[in-house]
């Protein structure tokens, strides 16, 4: 049968707890009354959604502001579009001999030459569709590598293009310069360095790896080649015979960038997952094969920034792994500093970010790691003393993918999606924007005051508005942005209730920056009904030991103690039986995460009138001891009360009845009839009978040390009467005793003896 489910409004405070069993007949019935509509109730204690750590700011957006390792919110460095172009994404940039800025694109197969002042223009369209490497030619030309056809191109700054070498590969990753001027190129499936004289374009096989592609390359003050490899991701040095040492064997899938720092370290970026697998190009970006469609924009995610520490003189990460060699974590990427004497140490890493490049940037307010990210253009700062990770800002793209150092110090980047240079400046800009991440109240829920804590100084400010709707998204639905309000103390949010809110701050420069620290958002959600799931009927005398308890273990659920109700804590433990008690276990849940009390009831079949057996539990397992109810069908009940969590006018109760279950405590009768003679046997007639249980099982017993199992006349017992023919074996003028002894579907066992 299916159990039904009842809803009811608790309109005073529960009734007393019930009686002994002694007392059971004469328990009256416990009334629930339905009271005010649920719309309109709400839970007692408000809800404070408070944004104060870097973690909980980083779920946010950031415009044109940075968020420190103390979760500070401050105005950002201003970053200008150097140059904007039509691609949507750009791989490579070079710097040319006479200061001019080359840049190579994705999915369009373009190189742009950029003056110093910005103003640039395409001057390559090369046959393949993207430019993944760029080199400067000794002239004020490029060097370009085009894929997926592994084509190396001189263009000149008129834009005359020629074909250096086609190395009949499919990709050209990166592209260096070595110490006597040779052209080193990088391909991929087969994973191979080139040296290639750029003059007459003849080439020369370096080093073929076991790895599917190499992807990056640099080349150290000794002269030694460094490569990149994609699976394994590994850094290999390369000497002139091409014999390979591995530098590093990280646990990512693709060293992505490679960078030789003056003091002869190197700076590795590796990438793991969805921007590492090669396809046909790096991904985690863009895709970039020849039937590849435009890139599309990478969808916000949640930022984990590693904490890191000062070791020697660079910066490694304490969370995730070690921080020598040996033991390393995985992940989505991360940055790399192999020392010159080999040693490494990871520097920055994230679960939930793919880094493409980075930089030291000694000219930063306090100097530091520079790492470019996506899929939301995230620009972080690790600085090395004291050791801390902020988030610069954010690109206006999704990706950022290449960093430029120019001859005038300064510090650009390329981006995806779309495709820009960015110039990074050390000024900070006027004004800043926060989008917080949306909150879930889980229910329509009644919006309280909105606080803010932060500084203010020389006139700056600190603006605040909200909006709300009820898509998890923000769509057209959602109201409009509310007012912005200065006021510290706290506005009442003006936005409709709704079960989502968002809010946003605006931060605006005067005479100092203004720094924003923490917001808070109280919202009280309304008071959903508690639900109880499911109700478990066991088999009657089925009993469950309390886990974990001493001496002797109690019954789970069997209330000794009438003045102390069982532990919401305890457990079911080792199963067992016991004779009268029958066992209930139930599921229940609130929406709002309300503690919960119970009621247990019960009611005969076929009566209007439930009868309370206990109150005030907060276990969900109850044990009833049955042996003084009558015998009959029964029905328990389950109110689940949201009391202890709310005002007596808000408070709410769901309700559960179990299916029909039997209670019979009668053992059977047996009505033993007279004896007669069957030829050479002796046949002893009975009837069994039961008015509540099926007869199950029938044995007899003549002497000896055995009973004999034996069967109604029909063949089977599994009716509440059963007539029995049994042929005794003593002769039939034996004067024998005979034992007969009748068991019920609930174990209740009745004995008669006759002869």
């Amino acid at each position: 049968m299916i159990a039904s489910r009842r809803l009811t409004r608790l309109r005073s405070s529960p009734p007393p707890r019930g009686g002994t069993h002694a007392s059971w007949a004469r328990t009256r019935a416990w009334a629930l009354a339905v009271g005010l509509s649920v719309a309109l109730s709400t839970a007692a204690a408000p809800t404070f959604w408070r944004v104060s750590t870097q973690a909980e700011f980083l779920r946010g957006e950031v415009d044109a502001l940075s968020v420190d390792a103390d979760g500070h919110l401050s105005l950002g460095p201003v970053t200008d579009t150097f140059f904007d172009t039509s691609a949507p994404v750009l791989w490579s940039l070079a710097t040319a001999t006479d200061g001019a800025l080359w840049v190579g694109s994705g999915n369009d197969g373009r190189v742009y030459r950029v003056d110093p002042s910005g103003r640039g223009a395409m001057v390559f369209d090369a046959d393949e569709p993207d430019v993944y490497a760029l080199a400067a030619a000794p002239d004020g030309g490029i060097f370009a590598a085009t894929s997926p056809d592994g084509v190396i191109h001189r263009v000149t700054p008129d834009g005359v293009a020629s074909t250096v070498i086609d190395l009949d590969e499919t990709y050209v990753w990166a592209l260096a310069t070595a110490s006597d001027g040779a052209l080193l190129a990088a391909t991929g499936d087969p994973a191979r360095i080139y040296r290639v004289d750029p003059d007459t374009g003849e080439s020369a096989l370096l080093f073929e790896s076991d790895a599917t592609h190499v992807l990056s390359l640099a080349v150290d003050s000794t002269g030694a080649v460094l490569a990149g490899t994609e699976s394994p991701g590994q850094v290999l040095r390369i000497d002139a015979n091409g014999r390979a040492f591995v530098l590093l064997d990280s646990p990512h899938d693709e060293i992505r960038s490679l960078r030789v720092q003056p003091d002869g370290a190197v700076l590795v970026v590796a990438v793991t997952g969805q921007g590492g697998t090669i396809g046909s190009a790096p991904t985690g970006a863009v895709a970039a094969s020849p039937a590849s469609s435009t890139p599309t924009a990478s969808v916000s995610v949640t930022t984990t920034v590693s904490a890191v520490v000062v070791a020697g003189s660079a910066v490694s990460t304490t969370a995730g792994g070690d921080t020598g060699n040996g033991s390393r974590s995985g992940g989505k990427g991360a940055v790399y500093r192999i020392a010159a004497d080999g040693l490494w140490d990871e520097l920055w890493s994230s679960t939930t970010e793919t880094p493409y490049d980075a930089v030291f940037d000694p000219q930063g307010p306090t100097g530091g790691l520079l790492v470019g990210t996506g899929p939301d253009g995230k620009l972080y700062r690790v600085h090395k003393d004291p050791p801390r990770t902020v988030l610069l800002g954010r690109a206006p793209a999704k990706q950022i993918t290449r960093f430029l150092r120019r001859g005038d110090g300064s510090l650009s980047y390329a981006t995806a999606n779309p495709g820009k240079v960015i110039r990074l400046t050390t000024a900070l800009a006027e004004r800043g924007t926060y989008l917080s991440e949306v909150r879930d109240a889980q229910t329509v829920a009644t919006w309280g005051t909105l606080r803010w804590r932060g500084a203010t100084p020389g006139g700056s400010r600190i603006e605040l508005s909200t909006r709300s709707g009820n898509t998890g998204v923000p769509n057209a639905t959602w109201s409009e942005w509310s007012a912005p309000s200065d006021d510290a103390d706290g506005t009442a949010i003006a936005s409709p209730n709704a079960r989502y809110l968002q809010w946003r701050a605006a931060l605006v420069a005067g005479d100092a920056p203004p720094l924003l620290t923490s917001v808070s958002a109280a919202y009280l959600p309304r008071n959903l009904r508690p639900d109880v799931t499911a109700i478990t009927v066991h088999p009657p005398g089925v009993v469950f030991q309390q886990a974990f308890a001493s001496g002797d273990p109690p019954v789970a659920g069997l209330q000794i103690d009438e003045t102390r109700a069982p532990d919401a804590t305890v457990s079911l433990g080792r199963r067992g039986y016991r004779k009268g008690l029958q066992t209930f276990v139930w599921q229940a849940s609130d929406g709002n995460g309300d503690a919960l009390e119970y009621t247990v009831s019960y009611r005969l079949e076929g009566e209007s009138a439930w009868h309370l057996l206990q109150s005030d539990m907060r276990a969900t397992v109850f044990a009833w001891n049955t042996s003084l109810a009558p015998d009959g069908a029964y029905r328990m009940k389950v109110a689940a009360s949201d009391t202890t969590a709310n005002s007596p006018e808000t408070t709410l109760i769901g309700e559960r009845e179990s299916p029909v279950f039997e209670i019979d405590n009668t053992a059977p009768r047996i009505e033993l009839s007279p004896t007669r003679d069957s030829g050479t046997q002796r046949i002893l007639p009975f009837t069994v009978r039961d008015e509540q249980s099926p007869i199950q099982r029938v044995e007899v017993w003549e002497g000896g040390d055995s009973w004999r199992v034996v069967y109604p006349l029909d063949g089977i017992a599994d009716g509440l009467v059963e007539e029995f023919e049994v042929a005794l074996s003593g002769a039939p003028d034996a004067e024998t005793s005979v034992v007969v002894r009748a068991t019920d579907a609930l174990r209740n066992i009745v004995t008669v003896s006759g002869s």
